[in-house]
């Protein structure tokens, strides 16, 4: 009902009862946040609980809990946030088990920007955790993942470390040997479109070096030259949804420079892309913008830009596709590598039932929350043997190490290769190349 004000006009929910209110700060209580990154209330206030993404909710859809899908997770930091509730172990419960897959802001009519809130929340529970947590946390996010020596430590060591590793880890840890890094200037074959920059990340620099080669060899060949900057570091993806926004900052502003000359950025891991995509909103500057408008995946570029196609197979033919949910509901890519793979003569694509939900990698998910982590690859790995196909192929390093692991699980010896890894073998198995037609 509404009633007049003095003026005459009338006053919107004068005639609720005593005690109600729209959503909104509580008179009298101060919001529970500590200091730093926090959810914004305006972002809170664009979710209006109509539930339409639960049934799109992987934990909810396993859970059943409100507390576990994203208008649960929403309605905590609203409570904590209008003064009502606290940062505490169970707000933290409630935080760790999302996966932020961003399942829900790809059917949400209001466009609740949630990943955005979700990682904010998370650098509120941080504090929270236990001192060697936070320790390893820390050593992880904030020492290794910045610093390439360290990572090359890790990685050629691990063959010595794998018996001592926990079985979680030791089954998701690629086996096979890296090679050699991607070079640092390919140059293109035939008629120069122009040059661009590639992202050679971190944990694919390290244990996936052959989708990088693959991805500069086959940009070579479609015109491009493509430089792979040596100051560049971590896209700051990982700290950025495990709570240390700063350190993500810290990174994007590296990168920044690093790529400041470049006309485009090329990235071949889902998450990374999507990440730099965004990286005007972490860093709210113009450069970082300008800089995010440059950012295209390698399938988006190859598949969007006149492709040159392979005339040969590479050696199979039935290829399941599998979506990263940061290709799929943050790039919104889903046609690009599917586009990009029927170029290949005698490929036979087939989707995955499912397709569209995610693996259980999310980062550092697998590790942290193993039991959700674990019945969400066995889902994944199982749809996927069930098409019959020969090979999967995945654009994302860490839902290539759990799609991987649960097809190990399955006793499968199905192949899990990058969608530009395929076309690369394509190109390989056509007439041989001049020697020197392609070099760095």
């Amino acid at each position: 009902m509404l009633e007049p004000d003095a003026t005459g006009g009338a006053v919107v929910g004068a005639g609720l009862p005593q005690g109600a209110r729209f959503v909104g700060p509580v008179p009298g209580l101060e919001p529970g946040w500590r200091g730093g990154d926090a959810p914004a209330d305006a972002d809170l206030a664009t979710c209006v609980a109509c539930g339409l993404c639960l049934p799109h909710c992987p934990t909810y859809r396993l859970t059943g809990d409100e507390s576990a899908s994203p208008r649960g997770r929403i309605a905590a930091m609203r409570l904590v946030a209008e003064g009502r509730a606290e940062v505490d172990a169970t707000f933290a419960r409630f935080m760790d088990l999302c996966l932020v897959c961003r399942a829900c802001e790809d059917v949400c009519p209001s466009h609740v920007p949630f990943g955005r809130m979700m990682e904010r929340a998370r650098v509120q529970v941080e504090p929270l955790r236990a001192g060697r947590e936070r320790l390893l946390r820390r050593l992880g996010l904030e020492v290794a993942l910045p610093r390439r020596w360290l990572l090359s430590l890790a990685r050629t060591f691990t063959p010595l470390a794998r018996p001592f590793l926990p079985k979680r880890v030791r089954g998701l840890v690629p086996r096979a040997r890296p090679g050699p890094r991607v070079p640092a200037v390919t140059d293109p074959v035939g008629e120069p479109k122009g040059t661009l920059a590639m992202l050679t990340g971190c944990v694919q620099d390290q244990w996936y070096r052959e989708v990088n080669r693959a991805t500069a060899r086959a940009l070579a060949r479609n015109g491009w030259r493509v430089l792979a900057p040596r100051a560049q570091t971590c896209c700051g993806a990982l700290p950025a949804h495990h709570g240390r926004l700063e350190t993500a900052r810290a990174l994007a502003r590296r990168n920044l420079r690093a790529f400041a000359e470049a006309d485009l950025v090329v990235v071949n891991a889902s998450g990374c892309g999507a990440h730099l995509k965004e990286i005007g909103e972490l860093l709210g500057t113009d450069d970082a913008a300008a800089f995010a408008s440059k950012v295209r995946d390698v399938t988006e570029l190859l598949a969007g830009d006149g492709l040159r196609g392979p005339n040969a197979n590479p050696g199979f033919t039935r290829v399941a596709v599998h979506d990263a949910c940061h290709a799929l509901r943050v790039q919104h890519l889903r046609e690009e590598p599917r586009a990009l793979l029927r170029r290949i003569p005698g490929i036979e694509l087939v989707d995955v039932a499912d397709g569209d939900r995610c693996c259980g990698a999310a980062g550092l998910y697998n590790v942290l929350q193993p039991q959700t982590a674990d019945e969400l690859m066995r889902r994944k790995a199982e749809a996927i043997a069930a098409t019959g196909a020969e090979v999967v192929a995945s654009a994302n390093p860490g839902c290539t190490m759990q799609i991987s692991a649960g097809l190990r699980a399955l006793g499968t010896d199905l192949r899990v290769l990058h969608p530009v890894e395929i076309l690369d073998r394509a190109y390989a198995a056509e007439e041989p190349a001049r020697e020197g037609e392609v070099h760095a």
